[in-house]
């Protein structure tokens, strides 16, 4: 007994001493409990502090985002398989809103909207963070746009020119060339300083990889990086790519740099928006869309501008895309987003069955603020080339009524066809800015308008190449104005080389 009695008192003073030590701080938990679970969806019950947009685990580790807040329950949004959720299943909060990994680990990758590595490299080696959903800076912090977005096609550059800051809406029907409109874009910034972001939004998987091989065989993986969400991610991963994109491009925007951002395409975001909206049973508006449709890309588009340098001087420039039906730009969507952004590059069907590439429609695209930003040199071409193609279109569609034309209208015809032969290019094959001037003030000053339609691609090579081994300026010809002599010394340069080209190509 006296033994027993000894080890006895040895535990319970080691017992007594635990206690002692013991800092004992209960801490309270709220756990709710999910009631229904639809594709993409699910209720949950029993969390009356959670936030909106806050991070939930729901059952066996699927992740979601509170999206509806409710008296009795709250929808979320789920970002993983609704398949491995089950009413009852738990629903526990993390108490922080929906963020993503950002910095410069992020260039040269491919990853999900959440930061997780889709190309089979390691995890991102960084510790930042951002909430997906940030703030439009103020209109005190932000800086007129004045600096032009480079994007290595003629039509573009020259009569809807794109500036730093601004917000360009590219649509068109499926199939014309919105993407590779994006991807030249892309391209183009490849001497340049620009950090680039393609943000792939319910596509097919090989639509995504066609993308991702260009950029990799062109090295722009090298200033880009991609976050790609499939046509068969759960609806809620579909809704946030966006905004995680745009919070991973502000990092570098904060940096002072300047970003480049493609949604491709906004009209896939919409109809994932508005297949949340309608399982959490949100009343419907026009064409099944909730009510608060244009709100989520006014705030998501409003995030895309130029900061003033007092604020570091960065640029976020924006080019969403979205797919028009049947040639109707004055949808739902496509007006709401007209609406939202600064002008539109509208590719047409028309021009593309034409073999017309990029099939741009001028008469329809339009860019509000980059002519502000549009270097001096463009403004000698752009403005009388213009006016003269659009005449000419507004000719061409009314000479099919009729065969009986004067001199003067064939004229016109003729100089027209040759200007839309010469802004044709092709995929891959960015010009600079000098290049495009020297092509398109021979196009502007109709110094092509005897050479024959099929020769002009030829002609224009020859052009290009010997201006750019002969022409002492052809470097500066972009910071010339209207008034410098070296407008009258490219004219007789150009009409040297027709000469040349016309006694050449007669001896072949």
């Amino acid at each position: 007994m006296g033994f027993l009695s000894d080890n006895m008192d040895q535990a319970f003073g080691a017992y007594e001493k635990g206690l002692d030590k013991m800092d004992y701080n209960p801490e309270s938990r709220e756990v709710g409990r999910v009631i229904s679970v639809a594709r993409g969806v699910a209720q949950v019950e029993g969390l009356k502090s959670v936030r909106s947009e806050e991070l939930l685990t729901l059952g066996n580790g699927v992740q979601g985002m509170a999206l509806d807040l409710l008296p009795d329950s709250i929808g979320v949004a789920l970002l993983g398989r609704s398949a491995d959720l089950s009413a009852g299943d738990e629903a526990i909060p993390s108490g922080t809103v929906l963020s993503v990994p950002v910095g410069e680990a992020l260039i040269g990758r491919v990853v999900d909207p959440l930061g997780n590595p889709l190309d089979d490299g390691p995890m991102l080696d960084t510790n930042q963070t951002r909430p997906i959903e940030c703030e439009a800076p103020p209109i005190l912090m932000r800086a007129p746009v004045d600096t032009p977005m480079a994007s290595g096609l003629k039509v573009v550059d020259t009569l809807i020119p794109i500036g730093r800051g601004q917000r360009e809406l590219i649509l068109g029907d499926r199939q014309t060339g919105k993407t590779a409109v994006a991807l030249d874009i892309i391209l183009n910034q490849k001497k340049g300083d620009v950090v680039c972001v393609y943000c792939a939004i319910g596509q097919r998987s090989t639509s995504v990889a066609r993308v991702i091989s260009a950029l990799r065989k062109h090295g722009a993986m090298a200033y880009t990086f991609v976050v790609v969400v499939e046509g068969d991610a759960p609806s809620g991963m579909q809704y946030i790519a966006p905004y995680a994109a745009t919070s991973m491009a502000e990092y570098f925007m904060e940096q002072g740099r300047d970003v480049l951002i493609v949604y491709d395409d906004l009209t896939r975001h919409a109809q994932a928006y508005r297949q949340l909206s309608l399982l959490m049973r949100r009343p419907p508006g026009r064409e099944a869309f909730p009510g608060d449709i244009f709100y989520i890309h006014s705030r998501l588009l409003e995030r895309s501008t130029r900061l003033s340098p007092k604020h570091g001087g960065g640029t976020l420039t924006a080019l969403p895309i979205v797919e028009t039906e049947a040639q109707n730009i004055s949808a739902y969507i496509p007006t709401n987003l007209i609406s939202i952004t600064d002008g539109q590059i509208y590719l047409s069907p028309v021009l593309f069955q034409k073999g017309l590439l990029p099939a741009v429609d001028v008469g329809k695209s339009v860019s509000r603020v980059g002519g502000r930003a549009q270097p001096v040199a463009y403004r000698k071409v752009s403005g009388d080339l213009r006016l003269t193609y659009s005449q000419f279109q507004e000719l061409e569609a009314f000479a099919r009524f009729g065969t009986r034309l004067d001199k003067d209208t064939r004229k016109r015809l003729d100089h027209g066809v040759r200007v839309r032969e010469l802004l044709k290019q092709d995929r891959f094959s960015p010009l600079s800015a000098a290049e495009q001037l020297v092509i398109l003030w021979a196009a502007s000053l109709g110094l092509l308008d005897e050479v024959p339609l099929d020769k002009i691609g030829d002609i224009q090579d020859f052009i290009l190449a010997d201006a750019r081994d002969n022409f002492a300026d052809f470097e500066r010809l972009p910071k010339a104005d209207s008034n410098d002599k070296i407008w009258e010394d490219l004219k007789l340069n150009i009409k040297k080389c027709i000469d040349l080209w016309g006694v050449s190509d007669a001896s072949s």
